[in-house]
């Protein structure tokens, strides 16, 4: 159930890709306690996006989670900018991220819901 969609004007290579989605999905599983096999991790490279007035390389990061806390989400945050600056070179202050707690009730999986 934890989601992590990651966008960005920047180019990420296949390699990269492979490596950015590897060490997302296994940061949310550790990071959420939940289980490997429920995490979805999904990378847009190359878009055409604009953030304080310049292009420069900017990413804008949605993570999703069934019980998500505020103090997972601030350990998130440091997580997930560090991984993006060491990996696709983007600086911390030019990433937002918006986390989202959502009841277990309202999250479909395998024809039914969590809750």
């Amino acid at each position: 159930m934890p989601y992590l969609k990651l966008r960005t004007n920047s180019s990420i290579s296949k390699q990269q890709s492979s490596e950015l989605l590897t060490q997302f999905s296994q940061l949310l599983a550790k990071e959420t306690g939940k289980p490997e096999r429920y995490v979805m991790v999904e990378l847009e490279g190359d878009r055409e996006m604009i953030f304080s007035g310049t292009n420069a390389p900017l990413a804008y990061i949605e993570c999703k989670s069934i019980g998500l806390t505020s103090t997972q989400a601030k350990s998130l945050s440091a997580s997930i900018s560090q991984i993006i600056c060491d990996k696709i070179k983007i600086p911390s202050d030019r990433v937002y991220i918006e986390f989202s707690q959502c009841p277990a009730e309202f999250w479909g999986w395998n024809g039914s819901t969590f809750g």
